[in-house]
């Protein structure tokens, strides 16, 4: 296809590479879709997940009716699970929670082709040779979509390119106006994802996340993360160490004041909650309090240590 000389001019942004290298990876729409990539070439008769996790991921699991069962994970957020007890054709998902679990997941690499890492909340973690892994792009910078996929066993089947044209409103009204406003976009374009057919990353997107900083990206989230870490540890009711060299998404803080969810929201500090759903599906009393009362502190790249110091002083 032959691209037109001239005209009007479109989105200017540097042509650098894509954090994932997209020779070892297939770039396609949603994590989601990642994982209904894995379950369609593999012919899994049973997955196991956890019950602390998106809800989410039970859409393609529903969509391919495959069987499933949830597990329940410890104080450390990892799996009250024998992993003797899984069968032929069966498979364990496993998320890297927050970006903190690399070291555990290393610990079960064992598993193999029974293993599939969701690392939507940890874009910056390597893959492991025969595990299918899988990322979420916009849980770590500014798309509307997009998604990485690790996999052994490929679907000989061209996937079309999305298209990201009618699910970025709130990224532009966010950069024109404020993040109050585009909310309501935010929301109305998350539910645009839904139900979606596996397709290929979309040209908006490629060209976003090939423009990107990462180097910098890496270095802001992790001063950010530490900085919070130093004063907050001793009071942070969630134990969980991060591994050493990993990227976190947030800083994860459970404390006993109640309060403080809406005194940040009031000083306009919004935090994402995770997940509503655990309690629903039956989580155990602790995954039940971890999902109601863990308030998930940004540390990302858009902020410096002295954003920090104004969430210190919140809490």
């Amino acid at each position: 296809m032959n691209e037109a000389i001239g005209g009007y001019f479109g989105l200017e942004q540097k042509k650098l590479n894509h954090f994932h290298n997209s020779d070892k990876c297939i770039l396609l729409n949603t994590g989601r879709n990642c994982l209904e990539y894995i379950l369609r070439n593999n012919f899994f008769s049973k997955i196991y997940l956890p019950y602390f996790t998106c809800d989410v991921l039970l859409e393609p699991i529903k969509k391919l009716n495959i069987s499933f069962q949830y597990y329940h994970v410890d104080e450390n957020l990892e799996p009250l699970f024998n992993f003797d007890s899984l069968g032929k054709n069966e498979v364990f998902l496993y998320t890297n929670y927050f970006g903190l679990k690399d070291d555990y997941i290393q610990s079960i690499s064992f598993l193999n082709s029974k293993l599939i890492i969701d690392n939507a909340q940890s874009f910056f973690s390597k893959p492991i040779v025969n595990i299918s892994t899988f990322y979420s792009a916009r849980k770590f910078v500014g798309v509307s979509d997009g998604a990485y996929l690790y996999t052994d066993k490929h679907s000989d089947k061209l996937l079309e390119n999305d298209s990201s044209r009618d699910r970025i409103s709130h990224l532009i009204t966010r950069l024109d106006k404020n993040a109050e406003e585009g909310y309501s976009e935010f929301i109305k374009n998350d539910l645009k994802l839904v139900n979606q057919p596996i397709l290929g990353m979309s040209e908006f997107t490629k060209s976003v996340l090939q423009s990107l900083d990462y180097k910098y990206i890496r270095k802001r989230r992790l001063e950010n993360y530490n900085f919070l870490n130093e004063t907050l540890s001793q009071f942070n009711k969630f134990k969980v160490v991060k591994s050493k060299l990993q990227i976190p998404m947030v800083y994860p803080f459970w404390s006993n004041d109640n309060s403080l969810n809406e005194r940040l929201l009031k000083n306009k500090v919004y935090c994402a909650k995770y997940w509503p759903n655990v309690t629903q599906w039956g989580g155990s009393l602790l995954e039940s309090e971890m999902s109601e009362n863990i308030i998930h502190l940004p540390i990302d790249q858009r902020y410096t240590l002295e954003d920090m110091k104004k969430i210190l002083n919140y809490v």
